[in-house]
């Protein structure tokens, strides 16, 4: 942690931006920790509560002046009332599996076209927000400020992460991920327990777009409300270990850097867009070979190198 600190004051501008993303996605991934890691619940509309909170915080900042430290909260109300109408719908009328998963993406799609087809909020231009470097705009004249913001993020979602672990909702949410059945017939309300955990996701989510405003300064219903963004939360937890405090903190220290990197390098070659293959390819290496991530792996070499030492 102590490194983590210091870093900024070693590092150049564009590796810094490297670990703003890590520290973003690995935030992004431990909300959607929690409601599918924890509570088997995938959802793959993400996204929609990114765009809620960016936007309501960029046109409460726009509109009525309202700093976007406060407005993020404003945004993470909102997306979390959308979180509890998706879990109300989905949780009500029993939708598991595939099912909720198309579910969200339903009302993800939905919110775009909203977003895209509505002129209060720019239309398929989007928003573009003007820079003023003023920290209580949440904006900084260079990546340093970003850079201790998304880690302050990260730790307050593996805060928030590590103690529902630890709570009685933690053990229901494991419950149910395991045998949803079994934990109903033990007298778990399962569908009180699934709302309240999409319902927090949610929030933490849509905080997290006002981050995600302030650091692009623009936003575009395609990009903030699409699939891709809603696949790159997911990426970072399934990589590094659903269901594990760690794991959406590992994934993203092994996919943020790859994508970025990647992502440069080929586009220099002439090659845009080669970087998604490479993608492509170390998710199926995931999928065949750590089908339960690369924490759990990583957590039992380094206890059985403990054992040895000790």
């Amino acid at each position: 942690m102590g490194l983590l600190l210091v870093l900024p004051a070693v590092l150049g501008s564009r590796v810094l931006t490297v670990f703003v993303f890590i520290f973003f996605y690995a935030y992004l991934g431990q909300a959607w920790n929690l409601i599918s890691g924890y509570g088997g619940q995938l959802s793959a509309g993400h996204a929609a509560f990114v765009g809620v909170g960016a936007y309501t915080t960029t046109l409460l900042a726009m509109h009525v002046g309202v700093s976007p430290w406060l407005g993020m909260f404003a945004g993470g109300a909102l997306a979390a009332v959308l979180g509890a109408v998706i879990g109300f719908l989905g949780f009500r009328f029993g939708l598991r599996g595939f099912y909720f998963v198309l579910l969200t993406v339903a009302f993800a799609e939905v919110c775009r076209i909203l977003a895209l087809n509505t002129e209060a909020v720019g239309g398929a231009i989007g928003l573009y927000i003007q820079f003023t470097g003023n920290p209580w705009q949440l904006q900084f004249q260079d990546n340093r400020g970003y850079y201790y913001v998304s880690l302050a993020l990260m730790l307050v979602a593996t805060g928030v992460v590590a103690l529902v672990e630890r709570s009685r909702l933690g053990a229901y949410l494991l419950a149910i991920r395991e045998d949803e059945d079994a934990a109903e017939a033990l007298g778990v309300d399962t569908r009180q327990v699934k709302l309240v955990a999409i319902i927090l996701s949610a929030f933490l989510t849509g905080l997290g777009g006002a981050f995600y405003a302030s650091y692009l300064f623009s936003l575009q219903p395609n990009a903030v409300f699409g699939i891709p963004l809603s696949v790159d939360i997911i990426l970072r937890p399934v990589v590094g270990g659903a269901g594990t405090l760690m794991g959406p903190i590992l994934g993203s220290f092994i996919l943020s850097p790859l994508a970025e990197l990647s992502r440069a390098y080929f586009a220099r070659a002439g090659l845009a867009g080669t970087h998604l293959v490479v993608y492509g390819v170390l998710l199926i290496a995931v999928v065949l070979f750590l089908p339960r991530g690369a924490y759990p792996h990583l957590a039992r070499a380094l206890a059985r190198r403990g054992l040895r030492a000790g």
